[in-house]
């Protein structure tokens, strides 16, 4: 990817944008977590409740901080087993933690991606963003970028770049118990 798409997509994203992004391994749109005009437009791209709550993903542990909180050195142990990698874990969410990422729970599903573009991004960025795949309630996730466009439109800001090369979107699990959430 291209230093001048990265730095586009930076300037759209503090602007309030929502972004299409490649992930491990559907395209998925991101946006800033703490912006709650940004993620309400989010929401409504993808026809989702807010209630269900929103994955944020960052290219390092650290950034994660305002967002969760560590139940136990245990917890801590599985997730930093996995990453940077296609493992979202859900933790407890931090008091600085916003109502419209975490929706109805009490809890945030995380991720230290380790899909170079996506981290190139959040670095960029210089923290933490939401990642949700880019699909509307109900319909599969988009897997290419003309079937992005074909769904959401020219408009929508899109990084170019390439799929992971997962088949499925991440796997999602209990960071207190280790529990499998989705396979």
């Amino acid at each position: 990817m291209s230093d001048l798409a990265l730095r586009r997509a930076v300037r759209q994203l503090r602007a309030g944008a929502v972004v299409a992004v490649p992930t491990e391994a559907v395209w998925g749109l991101s946006c800033n977590p703490f912006d709650r005009a940004a993620v309400e437009r989010l929401l409504r791209l993808k026809e989702r409740d807010w209630r269900k709550g929103l994955i944020v993903v960052a290219s390092e542990i650290d950034a994660l901080a305002p967002f969760i909180e560590i139940p136990s050195s245990m917890a801590l142990k599985r997730a930093r087993q996995t990453w940077p990698g296609p493992a979202t874990w859900v933790f407890p969410a931090a008091p600085t933690a916003p109502i419209w990422i975490s929706g109805e729970h009490d809890s945030i599903a995380v991720r230290v991606t380790a899909h170079p573009l996506l981290a190139a991004l959040c670095r960029r960025y210089g923290g933490a963003l939401v990642s949700t795949s880019a699909n509307r309630a109900g319909q599969p996730p988009v897997r290419s970028i003309a079937e992005l466009r074909l769904r959401f439109g020219p408009q929508l800001p899109a990084v170019p770049g390439a799929l992971g090369g997962m088949q499925r979107p991440t796997s999602i699990r209990e960071a207190a118990t280790g529990h499998i959430l989705r396979r």
